[in-house]
């Protein structure tokens, strides 16, 4: 289902939310997704994404900083295909995405800064659930965000979705 939440929450509750602006892409087929910030700190290494997205995700959003590299893609299709099995959200990359064709038709959140065909390497490497600072802008694990194709908001507290 197609909608807008964030200029409703925006009008509603101003001074609660705070603008997370990254000039992300949208390449899940959710076109709204909220919840609670669960955070990945990693280069050029998946492997903690992995480890977060084998959790259950009801009610959470994963935000990754791939310190902003589009080299090589932090998610593919399989670990979207995960993402989905253990009920995420979404998934905000700080970095790039592969296999797009196939996530655009997968109901689930997905923004990146782009893409990349070429996978990561895999050496357990990566911090989770820790303060991420992208463009001096901070994200707190915890927190709550809401994102749709307007922009990504995001609050200390969950807020009333209409």
């Amino acid at each position: 289902m197609m909608r807008d939440i964030t200029p409703d929450l925006c009008d509603k509750y101003e001074s609660q939310v705070t603008l997370l602006n990254l000039p992300l892409q949208n390449f899940g087929q959710r076109s709204a997704f909220w919840g609670e910030i669960v955070t990945v700190r990693c280069y050029h290494d998946n492997s903690k994404v992995r480890d977060v997205l084998s959790q259950n995700g009801k009610g959470k959003v994963l935000v990754v900083d791939g310190h902003g590299s589009c080299h090589k893609a932090l998610m593919g299709d399989q670990l979207a295909i995960l993402a989905i099995k253990n009920d995420w959200e979404g998934v905000i990359i700080y970095g790039a995405v592969r296999d797009v064709v196939a996530m655009s038709e997968m109901d689930l959140g997905i923004k990146a800064l782009g893409t990349s065909p070429f996978k990561t390497e895999k050496r357990g490497a990566g911090q989770v659930n820790v303060t991420l600072t992208m463009q001096n802008q901070i994200v707190e694990p915890g927190d709550y965000l809401y994102a749709d194709w307007n922009g990504i908001l995001m609050s200390e507290t969950a807020l009333d979705i209409a």
